[in-house]
């Protein structure tokens, strides 16, 4: 499957306005605290944690992160789905890890029926990265090694159900490869266990690699187009591969049942969160840049995500 994920941006003068009105009528009291299922240190933590910062000014209370940690990110996602539905506790995620992890197991919660979707603020893509002395100095030179060698080669992603691991996974199969994988929690330990050279090779998101340009080589963006910043980095769509696009959005998420007003001043709060020149240099500082869509546009693109993987997700739960 190769297709392009077109994100549309703008929001039309309606939905402006109500998203306007919105914020005016919602008045929080107390802090909100946005349940993080991940570990510090990730690409969705850095993404939320730019968020809670530039909120500052916008909302009247803090938005404090709090990671919880678990289970490919079900724990918190069950804790937050769990939480009294009044504003104060939202959740924030990779959404596309979200809905794969739903998809490929048996679990409690899921995007749709559990949450109340309020709005995407960036996008995570994954990409392929090696140790910075690594011997693969191109895509090719690790699928000849591992074509060499089959199951000889090991492979980090952020925990099994998650779109690092299916675009992974989707990449293997699509060029008939064998790898053995590697899962860790979070982008953070993903990336230590490259540098670290516990794996050869990582499916990760490319924001990860900023800051780390002298331990990491990144070998080739999991998409169609090139990253606005990365621009360097060449595609697996330029390079010939087969492969699968996924990548994830970053959503706010309230528990299903909270009030459609504060559902609406929540988003409506994000959008004026993520068109903050705050926010916008918190992002490029690590390695990504806002990508805000309403939470309409937010379920639709996750649909949409989720009739475009089920054959992938499909093959997955087939293989065990």
């Amino acid at each position: 499957m190769k297709r392009r994920d077109f994100i549309t941006t703008g929001l039309t003068a309606t939905a402006v306005l109500t998203a306007g009105r919105g914020l005016a009528e919602w008045a929080p009291r107390r802090p909100i605290n946005a349940i993080l299922p991940y570990s510090a240190g990730g690409g969705t933590d850095a993404l939320a944690r730019a968020a809670a910062a530039a909120a500052d000014g916008i909302l009247p209370v803090p938005l404090v992160v709090v990671n919880k940690p678990g289970s490919s990110g079900i724990t918190g996602a069950t804790e937050a789905a769990a939480a009294r539905p009044d504003g104060n506790t939202v959740m924030v995620t990779s959404a596309g890890s979200f809905l794969l992890t739903s998809m490929l197991r048996e679990t409690d919660v899921n995007p749709f029926d559990s949450f109340d979707i309020i709005a995407q603020i960036g996008n995570l893509t994954p990409a392929i990265i090696v140790p910075a002395n690594s011997p693969f100095q191109s895509v090719q030179d690790f699928v000849d090694a591992a074509r060499a060698n089959p199951g000889s080669l090991r492979w980090a992603h952020n925990g099994r159900g998650g779109f690092h691991q299916v675009a992974g996974q989707s990449f293997l199969n699509r060029n008939a490869l064998e790898a053995q994988d590697v899962p860790f929690k979070g982008g953070g330990p993903t990336r230590a266990a490259v540098i670290g050279e516990q794996v050869d090779f990582a499916f990760v998101g490319i924001q990860q690699a900023a800051g780390f340009e002298n331990e990491l080589r990144v070998l080739a963006l999991v998409a169609p187009e090139r990253d606005p910043i990365r621009d360097d980095v060449p595609t697996l769509e330029e390079l010939g591969f087969d492969y699968v696009a996924v990548s994830s959005p970053i959503v706010f998420f309230a528990p299903k049942g909270t009030d459609p007003e504060i559902i609406q001043g929540m988003e409506a709060a994000l959008q004026q969160i993520t068109e903050t020149q705050q926010f916008a240099d918190l992002m490029r500082e690590r390695g990504n840049v806002p990508a805000f869509l309403n939470g309409a546009e937010t379920e639709a693109r996750l649909r949409q995500m989720q009739a475009d993987t089920r054959p992938v997700i499909d093959v997955l739960k087939s293989q065990g």
